[in-house]
């Protein structure tokens, strides 16, 4: 099969491709850099001729509101009309999990944006909704600080390798469910605030870690609920912390 990676060279993108391509497949990375731009519709008739799947992966690349909600309306609205031009009948788009959950978080908001569009298209679809990299986990102890303390609700919450991530939008591009929608998470489940306590212990930041109820993620009160994986369709990652970290140990020594 022919499947076009829109972001195919970013992190998650680029392990898709590759992934793809071991199992035999034409895989094609799309993005500015390789001549692909979906704001403007550049290439993107070209890269999609006889395309069989189109797999969305890309993020945006600010966090501004209306930049980041214009980014999504804009690439996904162009990528389906070059689709259905083209005759692709298959579109798989990543987003995250918790999405419809948070409507204060104006990124998942302009990802829920993304996902109607993406299901009132006359295509064959599937959603992946994945949790929160293990790759991003002193970003979000950073985004969590107010005045040097990193104040954290104490919520569930389940994060995986990015890996996985890629592995789930594979298998979504080759398998299905068709027009549905798949949460992923990693194998096991913790506390927010315990866990970010636990890195920053361990990565020797003296920073305090406060348990606060009222501790927003990312502008957006949570619960038990908001930042992990439910539904009828749910996959768990077969990585767990420790074992990516023993792997990024041994690919750095």
């Amino acid at each position: 099969m022919k499947i076009v990676v829109i972001g195919g060279t970013g992190r998650i993108g680029s392990q898709v491709v590759t992934a793809l391509r071991e199992q035999g497949h034409e895989a094609v990375a799309a993005a500015p850099s390789t001549g692909v731009n979906t704001l403007t519709g550049e290439g993107l008739a070209e890269v999609l001729q006889g395309a069989d799947v189109v797999a969305d992966v890309a993020g945006s690349p600010t966090f501004v509101p209306e930049e980041v909600l214009d980014f999504f309306t804009r690439s996904t609205t162009n990528v389906l009309a070059a689709e259905q031009a083209a005759g692709v009948p298959r579109h798989v788009a990543l987003s995250i999990v918790g999405t419809r959950r948070q409507p204060e978080n104006s990124y998942f908001q302009a990802k829920v944006a993304q996902e109607d569009l993406v299901q009132a298209a006359p295509v064959e679809w599937t959603i992946v909704h994945a949790t929160q990299f293990f790759e991003f986990l002193p970003t979000l102890a950073d985004s969590q600080t107010v005045d040097g303390v990193v104040r954290v609700p104490p919520v569930a919450f389940q994060p995986m390798a990015s890996s996985d991530v890629a592995a789930a939008v594979v298998d979504a591009v080759l398998h299905g469910p068709a027009n549905t929608d798949v949460e992923v998470g990693g194998p096991e489940r913790f506390r927010y605030d315990e866990l970010l306590r636990a890195e920053l212990t361990e990565a020797g930041d003296p920073r305090d870690v406060v348990t606060d109820p009222d501790a927003r993620y990312w502008g957006a009160l949570v619960d038990d609920h908001s930042l992990v994986p439910e539904g009828d369709h749910v996959v768990l990652g077969s990585t767990t912390l420790a074992a990516w970290k023993k792997a990024q140990a041994e690919q750095a020594a």
